[in-house]
């Protein structure tokens, strides 16, 4: 009888064990599972405050780079008949072939995200225009260098971009302009003439008369150009990549031409993760064109001269 008991008792004992292997087993894991997951969570978000801290250092070193700094450029007379652009005969086919243009337009740079962006535009073989500011570093200088040896438009969109200053008068306007004109025709050899003003032509911010700025950039030779659709990211440097490329498609719906207006400033990584959905969705239409601007751009303007504004 005691033989039996002992045994049944053992055989008890090893169920429970067994049981309890299995139950921690599957409890184990889980349990695990759950605090990785938790912990994964909290590194994610970790991640994302690291890189807009990142974003936000990298932007004040763009800054202290020459962004908000100038340097003395002699003044000299360019011959302005060789500074634009021309389509090729072949090009001039091929937009007769499309029903309508696009044009990817970038403000603000040079930046980090600029090479990558030009990486982007590589791969996919279009076109673009860079309407940059005033930056003496090594890196914005040679992607200022890049932006024209991969066939891109170089654009200006003033030297400092500091309102108070390119805005507080018509000659204020005026050395700003001509500041980054003269600076980046000493980089690359070309002599820029296409301007977008720092907020557009429409801002409401310009101390000086708007009108008075359109003229002198007339009596130079320059065009300036605004933009008919927005990608949004002027708005929040956080716009997520899909809200980006949505309102640069559904923009162009609609129009025959469209300028679209973006930034490769260094905090604006959503467009560069943006920009191949918008490249590769475009062309897949099969009735739309990626151009750069040139001299037979059909410029975009939110105020006409002698508008009042």
């Amino acid at each position: 009888m005691r033989g039996a008991y002992d045994r049944r008792e053992r055989i008890r004992r090893l169920k429970k064990i067994i049981i309890t292997t299995i139950m921690a087993a599957i409890v184990i894991p889980v349990i695990t599972s759950v605090i990785l997951g938790i912990r994964v969570f909290q590194l994610q978000g970790r991640v994302r405050e690291l890189e807009q801290e990142m974003a936000a250092i990298l932007q004040q070193a763009d800054e202290v780079n020459g962004v908000y700094t100038t340097a003395a450029v002699e003044e000299s007379p360019r011959d302005t008949a060789q500074a634009g652009q021309l389509l090729d005969k072949g090009e001039k086919e091929d937009v007769q072939n499309y029903q309508k243009t696009v044009y990817l337009t970038f403000d603000d740079g040079p930046s980090r995200n600029t090479d990558k962006i030009l990486d982007i535009l590589k791969e996919y073989d279009v076109k673009a225009t860079f309407f940059v500011v005033g930056k003496t570093d090594e890196h914005s200088v040679r992607a200022y260098q890049r932006i024209v040896e991969e066939g891109h438009t170089l654009a200006m969109h003033s030297y400092s971009h500091k309102y108070e200053e390119v805005y507080q008068s018509k000659e204020s306007f005026a050395q700003d302009m001509s500041q980054l004109q003269e600076y980046l025709y000493q980089i690359t050899g070309i002599w820029p003439r296409f301007y977008r003003f720092p907020g557009g032509s429409s801002n409401l911010v310009s101390q000086a008369d708007m009108q008075e700025l359109i003229g002198y950039l007339n009596e130079n030779g320059i065009t300036y150009f605004d933009w008919n659709v927005a990608s949004g990211d002027a708005v929040s440097g956080h716009l997520s990549a899909e809200s980006i490329a949505g309102n640069c498609l559904n923009g162009i719906e609609n129009k025959d031409m469209s300028m679209i207006l973006m930034h490769d400033a260094a905090e604006k990584n959503t467009t560069v993760e943006a920009l191949p959905e918008i490249i590769q969705t475009i062309k897949d239409r099969g009735d739309s064109l990626i151009l750069p601007i040139t001299d037979e751009t059909m410029p975009v303007q939110h105020v006409m001269a002698g508008q009042n504004h």
